[in-house]
């Protein structure tokens, strides 16, 4: 391994808190963690696509992506059917090794076990991360009506040490097996790369950065100096370089870039539909920057040179509608001038921010409480975690990759709002079945029940805390990864085991006493290991052994948790 990815790797490993794992296995988590973070655009918690072990046919990682969003759960892909009403998936298959070569025998295995992992009857046995995701791969396939964007799309990865130079035997070896996965019938695409060290180093370096893209935007003009606001401007972007803003390199949209859009998407509605049709038609799609409101971007910079924007740490929060129609009418788009109005910003100014979010996103009603958990509380909650130091501080993103650029963070200690929501709603909902399952659920009740506006900061730093210690545990082997299903019914019991007082009104002064004395217990690390590891058994004593999701994922199961406390 040469110098730099050797480097590059130890950074990782740090970050992640994968010190436990052998230089072998970290480099596992390594390639899967960058070579899927290229399709979502954000980080992905190696611990979620890892597989590699006995029964992994031969597959080190793992990973799903469905509309924009790494899925982890079968339950998941249900909710994005009902949530979007359709299913653009990319599956990604990773197998690496520290070696500096290629093989052509470990390019057989590999598409081997991709094969058999595919197959309706799979001969290969299979360990309990490679079954989840079989079955993840299942459901996709179930919902196979949703593909109104095409079937899913494949792609294979075999990254080592050493350098790619395009050896004809391993390159033939390799589009052969390639040909073998694309007959199957089930993909609109299959890629097999084979990646090196320079690659992975790309990779890496991309992935301390926050989100840019550099753009050609001609038609344009400046808007004078405002206060709060760096630099802005409005124009015709060609909407081929639109797509650049909002699609991974491999042509998934990035839907993290939306997560300041308080409607997000609205399915093929009426007015989604009248903008597909003119993107469809010959003639009507040159009228379409007199036909749409156009996009709205809020960047932290934005450097001109000439024609050309630079544009870093962004998102789109007017136009989500418009950017998900023009990204599925892209093959529509490729050899014809259609122009995109847009305004973009350039403002660190979070009331400025907040301001544009309020006016652009008026077009359709859209609550104050909306409004305050989508801009307010997370600011709220940035600042409030920030309060603390040491083995006490915790990040809350409120943007993808938000922290990506300071590389004295460990990433484990980074909470995104997926994650606290899960976690809160099971400590303090007392719905871990909800966490995945019905998950669409949750979201909705986001300005009301969790993200309430008069709603107290520390419960929510309290369960991230909780997720926090907890992830610690099974990172490290204290916690027997089979207890994985059922986490937030962990958290849950902790909770109770802790203090077993009817919960405080979220609200109240109570709560907040509450949180102090629970977050004493997070913060001791023999504390908190000996209270998560007690709740661990007491789940595991009531699961009987059964850890099927369908088992654990059940309000019946949370009820049973629930009973067991008096």
């Amino acid at each position: 391994m040469d110098r730099i990815t050797k480097q590059f790797l130890t950074e990782f490993i740090d970050q992640h808190g994968l010190k436990k794992l052998d230089e072998s296995t970290s480099f596992e988590h390594f390639c899967g963690c960058l070579l899927t973070s290229a399709h979502v655009g954000e980080s992905v918690d190696s611990e979620d696509i890892a597989v590699g072990a006995g029964g992994d046919c031969g597959i080190d990682c793992i990973s799903v992506v469905a509309n924009g969003s790494l899925i982890t759960e079968p339950e998941e892909v249900k909710d994005l059917c009902e949530l979007n009403g359709y299913l653009d998936v990319s599956f990604i298959f990773v197998q690496s090794e520290t070696s500096s070569g290629f093989d052509t025998q470990k390019i057989g295995q590999f598409a081997f076990g991709v094969r058999d992992f595919l197959s309706e009857t799979p001969k290969l046995p299979q360990n309990a991360a490679v079954a989840k995701y079989a079955a993840i791969s299942r459901e996709v396939f179930a919902h196979s009506r949703f593909f109104k964007k095409g079937n899913p799309q494949c792609f294979l990865y075999y990254a080592t040490t050493g350098k790619w130079v395009g050896d004809k035997n391993l390159t033939v070896r390799r589009d052969g097996e390639k040909k073998d996965i694309a007959d199957l019938g089930i993909f609109r695409n299959v890629a097999f790369d084979c990646v090196g060290s320079d690659y992975l180093q790309e990779l890496y370096r991309k992935a301390q950065n926050a989100i840019s893209c550099e753009i050609l935007l001609e038609k344009r003009v400046v808007i004078p100096k405002l206060p709060g606001v760096e630099q802005a401007f409005i124009g015709l972007l060609p909407a081929t370089e639109f797509l650049k803003m909002i699609q991974s390199s491999t042509g998934e949209i990035l839907a993290s870039l939306f997560y300041d859009n308080v409607r997000h998407w609205q399915e093929w509605n009426v007015v989604n539909n009248e903008i597909k049709e003119t993107l469809e038609d010959s003639v009507q799609k040159a009228f379409f920057p007199l036909l749409n409101n156009g996009i709205t971007i809020v960047a932290q910079r934005v450097n001109p040179t000439g024609d050309r924007l630079l544009i870093e740490d962004y998102q789109i929060v007017n136009g989500c509608q418009t950017s998900f129609v023009l990204h599925a009418c892209r093959l529509h788009l490729e050899n014809a001038n259609v122009m995109v109005p847009v305004r973009i910003i350039s403002t660190q100014d979070e009331e400025v921010r907040n301001a544009i979010i309020r006016a652009t996103n008026r077009q359709t009603e859209v609550t104050a409480d909306q409004f305050f958990a989508i801009s307010e509380f997370p600011k709220k909650l940035e600042a409030f975690f920030a309060t603390f130091q040491g083995k006490q501080r915790l990040y809350y993103e409120r943007r993808a990759r938000q922290f990506a650029q300071d590389g004295t963070i460990e990433r484990v200690r980074i909470i995104n709002m997926t994650l606290l929501v899960r976690a809160f709603a099971a400590m303090f909902r007392e719905a871990p079945h909800r966490t995945t399952r019905n998950y669409k659920a949750l979201l909705k009740e986001i300005g009301d029940e969790i993200f309430g506006p008069s709603h107290r900061l520390e419960p929510y730093y309290v369960a991230a805390l909780a997720h926090y210690r907890l992830d610690y545990l099974f990172r490290n082997g204290h916690l027997d990864s089979k207890l994985k299903p059922a986490r937030y019914h962990v958290l849950l019991a902790a909770r109770y085991l802790h203090n077993t007082a009817k919960l405080p009104r979220i609200n109240s002064r109570e709560m907040e006493r509450f949180c102090e004395s629970f977050q004493k217990v997070l913060w001791s690390d023999d504390d908190a290991r000996e209270l998560l590891t007690k709740a661990a058994s007491l789940i595991e004593k009531l699961a009987a052994g059964d850890f099927s999701r369908d088992s654990i994922r059940t309000e019946s199961f949370t009820k049973k948790v629930l009973q067991s406390f008096p």
